[in-house]
């Protein structure tokens, strides 16, 4: 049994174990039930639960630096490059159950995927940014994303009675309009993403340049 196992296979069960039962459901021994194995199989490829997670994680941001195409610079501007990032991210998280508590701080277990930041450490330094400073505009960006997908999700994913506009309303009564008004201009995932993204990256080009 043990021989079909790999890194690969364990992770795409993992996943799957996430998108149906969530962070809290994602084990050893629940993924080791899904590949019709027993729980010490897989500790040859991954210790314990964090391990599980650090490959998730790792996964997800393959992918993540594929959709964003981190190896192209050239051509583009560094907010270009951070918003096709910050989108490619989103689109990630969002794809599974619980997708930004679970894969956000996960270690990135491949130095190949580390090594898709090469050519944007590169380009950016060689532009005269220091790299500290590429370094915390891409974390400032991927804490952004991280927080607004967990809002997101927990949005989705709760009751609708939860975030009852009607019942805030209800609660504020009739003396404070604007903070009654707030809870109904919040609507709108998509475009609330792209203009608090802007802010982000004008931000970040107000303190290093476009």
């Amino acid at each position: 049994m043990t021989a079909r196992l790999s890194r690969e296979s364990i992770v795409a069960a993992a996943l799957d174990v996430l998108d149906e039962q969530g962070i809290d459901g994602v084990t050893v021994r629940a993924v080791a039930a899904r590949l019709d194995v027993k729980a010490p199989a897989l500790y040859w490829h991954v210790r314990n639960k964090q391990e599980l997670l650090d490959e998730m994680g790792t996964e997800i941001q393959r992918r993540v630096n594929a959709a964003a195409d981190l190896g192209r610079v050239t051509g583009r501007s560094r907010r270009e490059y951070l918003a096709g990032y910050a989108r490619a991210l989103r689109t990630e998280y969002l794809a599974h159950r619980d997708g930004a508590r679970t894969f956000s701080g996960t270690r990135l277990a491949s130095p190949e995927v580390l090594r898709d930041q090469e050519p944007w450490f590169e380009s950016w330094t060689a532009a005269g940014l220091d790299l500290a400073d590429a370094i915390d505009a891409g974390e400032v960006v991927t804490a952004f994303v991280v927080g607004f997908v967990i809002e997101e999700q927990e949005r989705r994913q709760s009751d609708d009675a939860r975030y009852s506009l009607a019942t805030r309303d209800a609660a504020l009564g009739a003396g404070a309009p604007l903070a009654m008004a707030a809870g109904h201009a919040r609507r709108g995932a998509e475009e609330r993403f792209e203009r608090q993204l802007d802010l982000v990256l004008a931000g970040l080009d107000a303190r290093f340049g476009g």
